[in-house]
Order: C-alpha cells, then sequence, then structure tokens
C-alpha cells in the first residue's frame, strides 16, 4: 500500500457526505468543486483509490449500494464443518493462518500476556493494530471515533495485558492486510462462541455480503441471529475479520463499530476493486 494512496480517505468520507446531500447524481466537476479540488487532482485521487472512474464508483458510495449488494452478491456460508480453533485460508496472493486463544486464556482477561500496538496507515484512514508473538489481536480504526478512544476501546479488551508500542512487531502483518498479498498471521482472543462467529466471517469473500441470518444458520446455531449479532459487533480484528460484509436481511447497513461511514467506505472500494478486475 503506497503512502499517498493510504492517506485518500477524508476524500472519499468528503465526497460521501456531498453524495448524500445531492438530489441528483454529480458530475466529476460538481462532485469535485464540492470538495474544493481541481477535477483533474480528483481523478488522480480516486483512480489511484479505487481503481476505477468518479462516474463509475459513485453509485457504490450511496446509501442504496448496500440492497443492491445483498441482491446481487450474497453469500450464503455453507461452511460449518470447517470451523474450528486454527486455521487458515488463501484469497489469491494473501495468506491467513490463525489461532485462536483457549477458554481459560480468555478467561484470564490477559494477564501475562504481552501485546504489541502501533499505529498505520490504511485506505480507510489510521488504523490501530494490535498483536501478540503469535499474530495480530486487534485492529481498530479511528478516522470516526479518534485515536485515543479506539485505543481504550481495544485494551479493555485485555485489561491485564501489557502493552508495548512496537509498531515493528506488527508492520509486515498489517502491510500485508492492506496490500491484499503476503502471509498475516492472527492471534484471535474472544468467547468460543465469538471465535466461532469470527471464523465463519473470514469464508466472506471479498466483494460479496451475508447476512446475520446466514451467520447464525451457517455455524448450526439458526435461533441465535441476536448473539452472532453481538458476536459480530466485538469483532476485534476489523477488516482481516470482515465483519463490514455483513448486512441487515432488510437490505440495510445495519452497525459497524467504528463508524457507519467506514464501514460504507470500505464496501465501496471492495465492490470497486472487483469490478475493476473483470
Amino acid at each position: 500500500m503506497q503512502l499517498e494512496e493510504s492517506n485518500h480517505y477524508p476524500v472519499i468520507r468528503r465526497a460521501i457526505a456531498a453524495i448524500d446531500l445531492a438530489d441528483h447524481v454529480l458530475s466529476l466537476n460538481e462532485l469535485a468543486h464540492a470538495l474544493d479540488l481541481s477535477p483533474t487532482h480528483f481523478q488522480k485521487v480516486f483512480s489511484s483509490w479505487a481503481k476505477i472512474s468518479p462516474q463509475k464508483y459513485q453509485h457504490q458510495l450511496t446509501l442504496e449500494h448496500a440492497e443492491a449488494l445483498l441482491r446481487h452478491r450474497c453469500t450464503t456460508l455453507e461452511i460449518a464443518n470447517s470451523i474450528g480453533l486454527s486455521g487458515s485460508k488463501r484469497m489469491h496472493d494473501l495468506s491467513i493462518h490463525w489461532e485462536a486463544m483457549g477458554p481459560g486464556d480468555f478467561a484470564s482477561k490477559g494477564a501475562g500476556l504481552t501485546i504489541y500496538e502501533g499505529y498505520f496507515s490504511s485506505p480507510f484512514g489510521e488504523v490501530i493494530a494490535m498483536g501478540t508473538n503469535l499474530g495480530l489481536c486487534g485492529l481498530g480504526f479511528s478516522s470516526e471515533m479518534g485515536r485515543g478512544a479506539v485505543r481504550d476501546d481495544l485494551v479493555k479488551r485485555w485489561p491485564l495485558a501489557q502493552f508495548e508500542q512496537q509498531p515493528n512487531q506488527l508492520a509486515s502483518w498489517v502491510n500485508a492486510t492492506f496490500a491484499g498479498k503476503g502471509d498475516i498471521a492472527l492471534h484471535m482472543m474472544g468467547a468460543p462462541f465469538q471465535i466461532k462467529v469470527w471464523e465463519a466471517l473470514m469464508h466472506i469473500p471479498s466483494g460479496y455480503v451475508t447476512t446475520y441470518s446466514n451467520i447464525a444458520q451457517s455455524i448450526c446455531k439458526p435461533k441465535a441471529i441476536r448473539a452472532v449479532g453481538t458476536a459480530v459487533g466485538r469483532n476485534p480484528l476489523s477488516y482481516i475479520v470482515p465483519c463490514h460484509r455483513v448486512l441487515r436481511k432488510s437490505g440495510g447497513l445495519g452497525g459497524y463499530h467504528w463508524g457507519t461511514a467506514v464501514k460504507r467506505v470500505m464496501l465501496a472500494f471492495e465492490s470497486a476493486r472487483d469490478e475493476g478486475s473483470q
């Protein structure tokens, strides 16, 4: 992920606000004017970030985009038998391996554990990463909530752990996450039911979405839709464990722990990349 490309989120965030306020589809010149940018620079920003033109990308930032995804790009996640306490997955040039913390270790609230942390750029603004020697255990996006609130949110999940500012320990995993190639190790730290839900989320392909009820079905708990929703909301490894790809059955966006604006941009980003690769 090039630094220039990773710094475009503020522009994308402002573009969403402009699109939401408009009563018609904005032209390139109109949208650039609303953002106080030249059309040429605006075109360059979007083409670098989304890999398609602003004209094609604009409809993916609308509120109706989630409903269209649910109609045409929904997956049912028939993966119940593949879920366990560890696993691996390969997605094109990205290889992910995960280990889940045992129930006893989770109950200890991180006691005796050293968690490294660092701040990085991403296509969705600043990201706060946390991880152990076994892999990443937390990714939170600060653009909507602020750095302090996001860090506090993650730290409170493992209150007895020792935290150290060691971004170099995490950099290769974080960079692979947003470059879409390389190797990522994850250390999933949650209650057994939460981990089961998070592992189910790992099977939603980029550019696709699913529903809370589909996830409940996939883990053989069809009546546990509310509990699934809670577990999705508690996912500490945002984007890698793609809780942003879960929508309401009605086609609504649903919530997102780090802000619904971030969720909209993530879904549009993935749709654009998928469209651009075809």
